[in-house]
């Protein structure tokens, strides 16, 4: 019986080794695959983003952390095939569109949140941008402050979207303040 407690800290640390994240793709999550994220590569991910000293330097680096995430789920799915936004893809398998990248990129960042890796920011549900015409959804989180920022007292201005449908598989995702999201298209893409 004395090695019941060691077994169970094994047991533990096992369990919290590697993650898994389903990637949905082929539009409006039509398809969707477990992602098996190792330990050594979330050790890289938790690296970078624990060198943020501020929410705007955690933004940057979330941006590349994002593409690097999809970038590992094309060597298990077919993500790869995905170009940014809808008509750069050739109709290959894989092609997302923005429900598809705002579903997996919200997954993503819970998984980092999970973790304890978020500093700075906190997961938010997806946005959308419009009602009906146009509609675009993305992925969205909240800057908390750090103390170095502007502090901001309406919740709006402190809603940031993550939006990796503007960016070729693999590429940094778009971060921008929600309202500048909002009435824009966008980087060019």
């Amino acid at each position: 019986m004395r090695w019941l407690p060691f077994a169970l800290l094994l047991l533990a640390a096992a369990a919290r080794a590697d993650q898994t994240v389903d990637v949905c793709f082929n539009y409006g999550c039509a398809a969707e695959e477990a992602v098996h994220f190792s330990e050594a590569r979330l050790a890289w991910v938790k690296a970078m983003l624990l060198s943020a000293n501020s929410s705007e330097r955690e933004r940057t680096l979330l941006a590349l952390v994002v593409g690097q995430l999809y970038g590992w789920a094309a060597e298990q799915t077919p993500v790869g095939n995905d170009r940014a936004g809808n008509f750069a893809d050739g109709g290959m398998p894989g092609q997302m569109d923005c429900i598809d990248h705002s579903t997996t990129t919200t997954r993503f960042l819970r998984m980092i949140e999970g973790r304890g890796w978020l500093r700075f920011h906190r997961v938010l549900d997806p946005v959308r941008r419009s009602l009906l015409v146009s509609q675009h959804f993305s992925a969205a989180i909240e800057d908390l402050g750090d103390g170095i920022s502007v502090i901001r007292t309406d919740a709006r201005s402190r809603t940031w979207a993550v939006d990796s449908w503007y960016a070729d598989n693999g590429k940094p995702a778009w971060i921008a303040p929600f309202d500048k999201w909002k009435r824009d298209d966008g980087p060019d893409i």
